[in-house]
Formats: C-alpha cells, sequence, structure tokens
C-alpha cells in the first residue's frame, strides 16, 4: 500500500454546484412542483410586468408642455415634469428655493456623516444634528431674520413638508419614547399611572382625530389673543401620537433583557439612570431595531393625514395638482409618482435597518 506524503492539487468545485444554472437548479427548480410553481409565477410576473413596462415607459410622453403633447397611448409623464417644482416645494416662492436645497443638503451631509463608518467627531456631528441644526433650519425655511424674506408656513408643501413632518416626528418621537416606556415599567406608582394613561389614551385615538383636534379644538383652549402655527400643531400632534406606539415598541425590548444584566449593574455600584443608559437601553434598542424602523415607516406615510388641516404634503399637493383644468384626467401618473416617493424613502429606511441589524449582530448570532 502507497502512503501519498504530498498535498492534493486544489481542484474547482463541480459546474453543477457553482454559478447562475446551480442557483436556479437548487433554488427554483429543485423537483417538479418546485418548477411548476415557478413557471407559473414567471407568467404571472410577465402579465403583470409586460402592460406595465409598456405604458410607464415604452408607451409614454416623455417631452412637451401641455396636455396636447400627450398621445394617450401611454403615461403622460409631462404632466409630472411641468409640476415636478411644485410637487417638491409646494407653494413655496421660487425665488427662495435655494433656501430649501441649503437646508435638505445640509441635513443630508450630517446624516451621511452619522451613517457612514469610521468618520471622526460622530457625538459632535449628532449634538449639531439634534440640537441647532433644527433651530438654525427653522429660522432658514421660515425667514424674518438676516435679511431673509418670510415664507408662511401655509406655503409650504410637497415633498418638503412630508420630510419636515416625518423627520421632526421621528426625532422627537424617539426620545419621547424611552422616557414613558421607562415611566410605565418605574416603581413608582404616579409616574407609572401618568404613563399608562398617555400610552393607553394616545393609542386609542386615530391619528386623524388627533390632528382635527390640534388644528380646530386646540386654539378654543389658548388665551385670547396667542395662536399656535397649524404646522406646530400638527408637529405635536403628531409627535405625541407616534411616541405613544414608540414606547410599546421599546417596552417590548426592555422587557426582553434578562433581570440580570441590570442587577449586575447595581451590584457595581451604578445608579438607576446608568443602569439604563450604559447597560439595558443600548441593548434593548439594538434588539429593536426593526420595531422602531417600522414605527417610522408608518410615521412617514400617516403625514399623508396633514390634509384633513389643509397642509399639502407630497400627495396633496398631487390631488391639488389634479383639479387644475389644463391637466384633467392625468391622476395616475401623478399617484404613481408619488407612490415610487413613497417607496423610494421607506424602501431606504428599511435597508438601512437591515444594514445596523447586521453590523450591530442583533440577532446575537455566533
Amino acid at each position: 500500500m502507497t502512503i501519498r506524503t504530498e498535498m492534493i492539487a486544489q481542484r474547482p468545485a463541480p459546474d453543477q454546484t457553482i454559478g447562475a444554472l446551480a442557483w436556479l437548479r437548487a433554488n427554483l427548480f429543485s423537483g417538479p412542483v418546485n418548477s411548476v410553481f415557478t413557471l407559473l409565477g414567471l407568467y404571472l410576473l410577465y402579465l403583470l410586468v409586460a402592460p406595465t413596462v409598456q405604458w410607464a415607459i415604452i408607451d409614454a410622453d416623455w417631452v412637451g408642455t401641455s396636455r396636447d403633447d400627450c398621445s394617450r397611448e401611454g403615461a403622460c409623464w409631462v404632466f409630472v415634469k411641468m409640476r415636478f417644482t411644485q410637487f417638491i416645494y409646494g407653494l413655496y416662492p421660487r425665488e427662495e428655493l435655494w433656501r430649501v436645497n441649503i437646508v435638505f443638503a445640509s441635513f443630508a451631509v450630517l446624516v451621511a456623516w452619522l451613517a457612514i463608518p469610521r468618520l471622526p467627531f460622530k457625538r459632535w456631528v449628532a449634538v449639531v444634528t439634534l440640537l441647532p441644526f433644527p433651530v438654525c433650519a427653522f429660522f432658514v425655511l421660515y425667514g424674518g431674520v438676516l435679511g431673509l424674506p418670510l415664507v408662511e408656513t401655509h406655503q409650504w408643501g410637497g415633498l418638503m413638508l412630508t420630510l419636515i413632518l416625518a423627520v421632526v416626528g421621528m426625532v422627537a418621537a424617539l426620545p419621547i419614547g424611552i422616557l414613558l416606556a421607562l415611566g410605565r415599567r418605574s416603581q413608582m406608582p404616579i409616574v407609572k399611572s401618568f404613563c399608562v394613561v398617555f400610552i393607553e389614551f394616545w393609542r386609542g385615538v386615530p391619528l386623524i382625530t388627533v390632528l382635527f383636534m390640534a388644528s380646530v379644538m386646540l386654539p378654543l383652549f389658548l388665551p385670547s389673543g396667542f395662536g399656535v402655527d397649524r404646522l406646530v400643531r400638527a408637529l405635536i400632534g403628531i409627535t405625541l401620537f407616534q411616541s405613544a406606539y414608540m414606547a410599546e415598541v421599546i417596552r417590548g425590548g426592555l422587557q426582553a433583557i434578562p433581570k440580570g444584566q441590570e442587577e449586575a449593574a447595581a451590584a457595581l455600584g451604578m445608579n438607576y439612570w446608568m443602569r439604563m443608559g450604559l447597560i439595558v437601553l443600548p441593548q434593548a434598542l439594538k434588539m429593536m431595531i426593526p420595531g422602531i424602523v417600522n414605527t417610522f415607516i408608518s410615521l412617514f406615510k400617516d403625514t399623508t393625514l396633514v390634509m384633513i388641516i389643509g397642509l399639502f404634503d407630497l400627495l396633496g399637493i398631487v390631488q391639488a395638482a389634479l383639479s387644475d383644468s389644463r391637466w384633467l384626467g392625468f391622476s395616475l401618473e401623478g399617484y404613481v409618482f408619488a407612490g415610487m416617493m413613497f417607496w423610494i424613502f421607506c424602501f431606504s429606511m428599511s435597508r438601512y435597518s437591515q444594514y445596523l441589524e447586521r453590523k450591530l449582530n442583533t440577532g446575537h448570532k455566533n
């Protein structure tokens, strides 16, 4: 018997186990039943996709300035092109659009700085994003200072207003939700009772009712001559409403943390806020990333309800444009555009949450 003393040369994997054909064979055509369902699914997909592509791209009209330039055989994207500025900025004065662009470009830079790994000074950038930036952004958009013309909030609209409502609601609802979740688990009866009543009240009322009350009823309870801007009232209502849902999401994460974690921190001499801030909350928030992002996505879509109080967000400004007699009959194009914009932002949030889960090992995988 001969004993081999040298290593066998490395050989490539069999052709049938690697590549696109191998993936198709393993996942889509692994047996007769899977093959039938795959072919049926491809046929149904063809029935749906082919007419959509034909209408939205091949037969669509892209160039023109009026409805007369649309052939009616496909989508009339001329309508979206001519109304694009209004869809993005609402009724904001055209000569002042640079202010909106500066604000959102700065916000995009700050968010990218926080999201991209290995960039320095993240703590300071986070402080700037949460504290001075919102104040500066408001004065730049609203004006009335440093020689900037005043632009009333009733002129804000479109995607700009949608992003303002969503971002402010997300940033404000998260810390309030954390405090409410901690309060609901508190051993102090007054604090716990207040948080329970607050959470259950706001969770039991539809958001559309909250917005209506904030817009119509709240001014009746304010002192004479004391007014609150309609946009501010909507932001307060959205924030309080979403903070109640956020509190329950975070409370679920807190209850998933073993009690021994907090007991071990207490044994080391940490007080309550140190135990929560350094030990319990980081683990709970990491575990609840899917739930938190799901609440954020729901908030982003719920901003469309501000139409009932006369604020024209992206969907509202699209619907207002559809009432123009010069563009009657192109509602589908407008709704498709609005839907695509909402999908882009919601899908981006979903993908980033999955990235955070993988980065932080939220699943606690080995």
